[in-house]
């Protein structure tokens, strides 16, 4: 696992990268070369950025984006230290559990920010990618989008909480329904289930979303974070407790001998054989 104590992002390993101006702080994604794929370094990064935007007092409003033809293609497998190790099968799926409850709380950070945040979605938008975006209070979707959950297809949970917050914002069938078949839908049908709030051509995608980020930051700043958190508050009840079992979860699918067959199968482009254990 990555060293989860660093505060600085070393030259050349950026992530995330931030930018500040006009009173809108920008999050790019930017390995496009690696469809922008997560990795617990990534985690760490989007940690120690939100923190920086959440005490910047010029910072009244967020946009994420991504750079490349995906937002966010999902796990890099290919990432450093992407493992977790143990002696035993109980040590394996201990460490497994501490290290998703230190994503979600580097994640809650990003998500509790007192600045709304405007996502900008193009091209594939799976797994933890999808996760990401519906960590942000607005989504705008290119055209081109593509959301899936696919980790049910690997054979482990969704372990950042993407379904809670398919629950939340297009109820519990509808998260279900893409959680169990890790099916994926195009931006139409995730603006009719709720999930984006407004679909764009691609080529309006950065622009539309950049709008209504500089809308936001030009009201009041104690009045729009308060509206946050009033909405955050309603809308997130239990979110924390269903969080903790989802990390419980996540750490046993992770260290089950069928996420290795998940992960074969994906590797060798095969049907994966499944057997429970």
């Amino acid at each position: 696992m990555i060293d989860t104590i660093g505060t600085e992002i070393a030259e050349g390993e950026e992530r995330i990268r931030l930018d500040v101006a006009d009173h809108l702080a920008v999050l790019t994604l930017c390995r496009p070369a690696k469809l922008n794929g997560w990795s617990w370094e990534s985690t760490r990064q989007l940690g120690l950025l939100a923190d920086r935007i959440r005490f910047d007092d010029s910072v009244r409003a967020v946009l994420l984006r991504a750079e490349g033809r995906a937002f966010c293609a999902g796990i890099d497998v290919t990432a450093p230290g992407g493992a977790i190790t143990g002696v035993s099968a109980a040590e394996r799926t201990r460490n497994y559990y501490e290290g998703i409850r230190w994503v979600h709380e580097r994640f809650a950070v990003f998500s509790r920010l007192p600045q709304p945040v405007v996502a900008a979605v193009q091209g594939y938008c799976l797994g933890f990618g999808f996760e990401l975006a519906l960590m942000a209070d607005i989504r705008v979707a290119a055209d081109d989008a593509v959301f899936a959950l696919p980790e049910a297809r690997l054979g482990v949970a969704v372990d950042a909480g993407g379904d809670l917050r398919i629950a939340r914002e297009a109820g519990a069938g509808w998260a279900k329904y893409l959680a169990l078949t890790g099916r994926r839908i195009d931006a139409a049908t995730a603006e009719r289930l709720r999930l984006v709030q407004q679909v764009v051509p691609a080529a309006d995608l950065d622009a539309t979303a950049r709008s209504i980020a500089a809308e936001i930051a030009a009201q009041a700043p104690l009045a729009v974070q308060g509206i946050k958190r009033s909405v955050d508050a309603f809308a997130d009840a239990g979110l924390p407790a269903a969080l903790d079992r989802t990390a419980m979860t996540a750490a046993l699918t992770l260290t089950s001998e069928d996420c290795r067959e998940g992960y074969t199968a994906a590797a060798t482009r095969r049907p994966p054989r499944f057997h429970g254990r």
